[in-house]
């Protein structure tokens, strides 16, 4: 997907979706109308800016909202014409892509912050007018305007942001699937981050929501959770901090290396969303494994080339006892005559089903609740076989029942906080699969 979206102005056949530019003020509205399909339910929206661990790539990610649209169909059955998909195009900072002479965007810096959020209003007003009911995720943001987008419009329409809230909610379920390993508490963990952005925050965001539903404080639950940026472990001494880092920057002395974060914090389990290659290096994985029996070791950033670690570097030097997820897909790997069969962390897990379970009851808004509730559900799934075999997420084989259950659970909660405008079915579950579109051919015979 990252390469697809790098080489996406070269490879370009025909445009899948709307390109709104800095050129289009006052206009879309008028150019959402001209989409073929009025039906569109679901819109994946990005500005380009932080395309998975690869940075600014301008509009060539527009592949992105394209790949996410396509497994909101794949995995929980959302019908394509259903689906939209947008680039906000405002500019690019890549010099490369603005010396590129095939590149596909506007070929200009990005737009000031003041112009940005002007352009960004009309573009939410314009989808609520043209698609009434519009589930709007936003995709691939940078952190500068990530947090600030969902604080802005999270109480105002039906969105979310997948970096942020899907991650927080797939790395949660991991987490408890893991826990039924070690037979800890959700209370009694400790995780140590490594990266301080979207992903991280929004992971120790709903780790400590999770928690305080288990009968932590917000502070007591916030102090289970340690950031660890580009400048060292997130403290209270320090003075560089954004705003989102602030509620985890607890008081500690400065330490500016991941071993000894380790050591001095004694985690139970190590989350690596940084997009920083091998930051998980035999001495941390070693470290863990001396800290505990079974290190929940999470390396989560993708593609490939920026995973923390690989699988069999972290069953190899844990001796086998670690609980590995991944961000980038890795082969088995077998270990002293046991075979591991290490799973994504996907996100692929849970905006599908939310986004099912969200049209399913016609939700006015997604909340924090419907992301535990997805949590819970995916963790549920996870079989005693997929444990034995060191797998913390059931097999993507399942993922079409896996959405159904997710959307099942979002939906209830919907219903129980007041935000769904569908009548609730008898048969909720029953309801959510007939909302389900099937693509698969049938024969018919006549006589």
């Amino acid at each position: 997907v990252g390469l697809g979206c790098q080489r996406y102005a070269h490879i370009f056949r025909r445009s899948r979706g709307v390109f709104i530019t800095r050129n289009e003020r006052g206009m879309i509205a008028d150019i959402l109308k001209q989409w073929p399909n009025r039906d569109v339910r679901v819109i994946v929206v990005t500005d380009g800016e932080r395309i998975l661990g690869l940075g600014d790539l301008g509009a060539n990610g527009m592949g992105i909202p394209v790949g996410k649209l396509s497994l909101y169909t794949a995995c929980a059955g959302i019908a394509p014409q259903r689906c939209l998909p947008v680039m906000f195009d405002v500019g690019t900072n890549n010099e490369e892509l603005l010396d590129d002479p095939l590149y596909i965007g506007i070929n200009r810096k990005r737009l000031p912050r003041e112009e940005y959020d002007a352009l960004f209003e009309e573009f939410v007003t314009a989808a609520r007018e043209v698609f009434p009911g519009v589930l709007i995720q936003f995709e691939d943001f940078a952190g500068h305007n990530a947090f600030r987008l969902l604080a802005k419009y999270r109480e105002r329409i039906c969105a979310f942001n997948d970096d942020i809230q899907g991650t927080a909610a797939v790395a949660l379920a991991g987490l408890l699937a893991g826990l039924r390993v070690t037979g800890g508490l959700l209370t009694e963990q400790t995780v140590l981050f490594m990266g301080a952005g979207e992903a991280a925050s929004g992971i120790a965001d709903l780790f400590a929501l999770a928690a305080q539903r288990e009968g932590l404080t917000q502070e007591a639950a916030r102090e289970r959770c340690w950031l660890f940026d580009s400048h060292g472990l997130v403290v209270k001494k320090r003075h560089d901090l954004a705003a989102h880092k602030l509620p985890y920057a607890h008081e500690h002395a400065p330490c500016a290396d991941f071993l000894q974060a380790v050591k001095a914090l004694r985690p139970t389990a190590i989350i690596g969303v940084a997009a920083v290659g091998g930051t998980f290096t035999p001495e941390v994985l070693r470290e863990m494994a001396v800290i505990n029996p079974a290190p929940i070791v999470f390396a989560l950033s993708n593609p490939t080339s920026r995973s923390e670690c690989t699988a069999e570097q972290a069953y190899a030097h844990t001796r086998g006892r670690g609980l590995f997820a991944c961000g980038s897909p890795f082969p088995p790997v077998v270990l002293n005559g046991r075979t591991y069969v290490p799973r994504q962390c996907n996100n692929s897990y849970i905006f599908p089903g939310v986004g099912l379970g969200i049209l399913a009851s016609q939700a006015t808004r997604v909340t924090d609740e419907m992301f535990l509730a997805a949590a819970a559900a995916l963790a549920s799934l996870v079989t005693h076989s997929d444990l034995d075999q060191g797998s913390l997420y059931p097999p993507l084989a399942r993922i079409r029942e896996v959405s159904a259950q997710i959307a099942t659970a979002v939906a209830g909660v919907a219903y129980v906080q007041g935000f769904a405008t569908q009548p609730r079915p008898a048969d909720l579950a029953a309801y959510v699969r007939t909302q389900m579109y099937d693509p698969s051919y049938r024969a018919y015979v006549t006589a």
